[in-house]
């Protein structure tokens, strides 16, 4: 059975990463919630998809905040604007979410305003026994150059509130992950990669891979899974999108990047490689075509 992991909430529904998004995939039948994580000056884990909040958040309109609007490097480019971590937590909570994609999901973009910020032990209580975390760690390598601890920070405050079995850890950097279960953190880690993975080349430590949906769609996007499984590696891939800004050219349908292409074919097709666990911004599409598998 493929797991199915609401991408930052049913984002397709309502603005990323907010309570309103969480609680909505849980309705339409995720089995399991990812949130990015990244540090506020204070040090408490946010749920925001990057440092950097100024398209997700209201922050431009708190006047008392516009001095913090500076510019810094992330994966080496300047970036502008507000960046949770020279933000307090106490800041941060009176911010409100806003979509990220209002042009595309104007739907989502009539909640804007309705729900704040989410700290990660806040969207811990909102998750049903059963749901699974899939939590996502954000550039732990240029934060701790900035003085977080990111992996220390995870286990402090996940602390046992979600058992092995229900947690998932995924990072780009894989030291990051070698880390956390060096330092005790009792879960599934799983690598993500834009390029192929050589399964044989990855320490004990690592469980899983997750690939942009692109390298599956491609030639030998089955191969990619089979090695992994072959391996003992769990396989995910990301993110799956009905609009035909994010379909493979073959499954859009008319020029309209906000209309929805033929999304039911590309989900099915990848499915069809077999693996373990897709990431969608519309959970109940992807149940859809499950069911009707």
């Amino acid at each position: 059975m493929v797991l199915v992991i609401a991408h930052r909430g049913a984002s397709g529904h309502r603005p990323e990463h907010t309570a309103s998004a969480v609680r909505l995939a849980v309705e339409l039948g995720a089995d399991a919630i990812e949130p990015d994580l990244v540090p506020t000056a204070d040090g408490v884990l946010v749920v925001r998809h990057e440092p950097e909040i100024s398209d997700t958040t209201d922050v431009a309109d708190h006047a008392e905040l516009a001095d913090r609007r500076r510019t810094r490097v992330f994966e080496g480019e300047p970036v502008t604007g507000w960046f949770t971590v020279d933000l307090t937590w106490e800041e941060l909570s009176r911010l409100r979410a806003r979509e990220r994609l209002p042009e595309l999901r104007p739907a989502s973009a009539a909640h804007d305003g309705e729900d704040p910020i989410l700290r990660l032990s806040e969207l811990l209580d909102l998750l049903p026994a059963d749901m699974v975390l899939v939590a996502e760690l954000k550039h732990p390598a240029e934060l701790a150059e900035l003085g977080f601890d990111m992996v220390g920070l995870l286990l402090a405050e996940l602390g046992d509130r979600v058992p092995p079995e229900r947690l998932v850890v995924e990072c780009f950097e894989l030291a990051a992950l070698v880390e956390a279960r060096d330092r005790g953190l009792a879960a599934t880690t799983v690598l993500l990669s834009e390029t192929p993975v050589d399964p044989g080349a990855l320490p004990d430590s690592i469980d899983g891979v997750s690939y942009d949906k692109a390298l599956l769609l491609a030639a030998g996007g089955e191969r990619l899974v089979r090695d992994a499984h072959e391996a003992g590696l769990a396989v995910y891939t990301w993110t799956l999108r009905p609009e035909n800004a994010f379909l493979a050219e073959r499954h859009r349908l008319g020029d309209d990047p906000a209309a929805w292409g033929d999304w039911r074919g590309e989900y099915a097709e990848l499915l069809a490689t077999g693996v373990d666990g897709v990431f969608a911004d519309h959970p109940d599409l992807v149940r859809e075509v499950v069911g009707g598998a």
